[in-house]
């Protein structure tokens, strides 16, 4: 699951609200693009996969689900590993605070963006939609404390539920979604992405309802153009939970992802630590 989110991140990153001629020219999944205007390195991951490293670190410490708790390992993780494509109130936010309890003091959680919804797909492991609910609320309202910041992150996280729990046919993503999180999920999207939570997490359900395979559902996400990135992220780590995708990323995606000391390696370690969980 966290590798997946972290290609489609990193491959998504090169053409976050890129033009769509060179989404057109280059989105054939062939390398990781170099964005003609942001400082991130090729097969580089951002935000989206760095805050749900820290959402699954704090499931693997088995520590009280608590925001104290969840506030710290947000700054933990990002200032082990400062790094390009968070929003720039809150990269500076970041950088200045000490622990979570300042964190929570400081943080004015009212954003509607895509941040929460982001980094949800971890807590899909949990066995139950009530837990998964609960978990994630917590989690979002950190950062994201409006309805439909808190909406777009449940979704999130049920899509990887649904998957992992087979609940259901992917044709019938949406409606299971609308049957727990207010929201028009099952009606197709089009056009481009702005930064809305809802926005991402609707364009994914709708490229996964949409693909048969791990490489249109990335090709297709991206086709989307805007906050491309974010929406990669959601849908492949979503759709590396589902039987009825092939998994068909191609090994030089993976293989050029970075690899740093929280890179590639360090992720799939994760990964399976996480999977663990789901096991149990």
């Amino acid at each position: 699951m966290l590798l997946e989110l972290a290609i489609g991140d990193a491959y998504g990153a090169g053409f976050e609200y890129a033009d769509i001629e060179l989404i057109q020219q280059q989105n054939d999944l062939s390398h990781y693009v170099k964005h003609p205007r942001h400082n991130i390195r090729r097969g580089a991951y951002t935000d989206d996969t760095q805050m749900s490293l820290a959402i699954a670190e704090a499931m693997i410490s088995g520590e009280p689900w608590q925001p104290v708790m969840l506030a710290q390992k947000f700054v933990e993780v990002f200032q082990r590993d400062p790094r390009e494509g968070y929003a720039s109130g809150f990269y500076h936010f970041l950088r200045h605070v000490r622990d979570g309890e300042q964190f929570l003091r400081e943080i004015k959680p009212t954003s509607e963006k895509s941040g929460a919804a982001m980094r949800a797909a971890p807590l899909g492991i949990y066995p139950t939609i009530l837990q998964v609910i609960e978990r994630c609320t917590i989690q979002a309202a950190l950062t994201h404390n409006t309805s439909t910041g808190i909406n777009a992150a449940v979704a999130a996280a049920l899509m990887a539920h649904y998957f992992l729990y087979h609940l259901g046919p992917k044709k019938a993503l949406g409606t299971f979604l609308e049957k727990h999180v207010n929201g028009d999920w099952a009606t197709p999207w089009t056009g481009k992405v702005l930064s809305q939570g809802w926005m991402s997490v609707r364009a994914a359900v709708s490229a996964l309802m949409g693909s048969e395979t791990m490489s249109d559902l990335l090709k297709t996400c991206i086709q989307f153009s805007g906050d491309v990135d974010t929406v990669a992220a959601i849908a492949l780590a979503a759709g590396s939970c589902s039987t009825e995708i092939a998994q068909d990323l191609p090994v030089h995606l993976v293989y050029a992802l970075e690899n740093s000391k929280y890179g590639k390696d360090y992720i799939q370690r994760l990964d399976a630590q996480l999977m663990a969980l789901f096991a149990e």
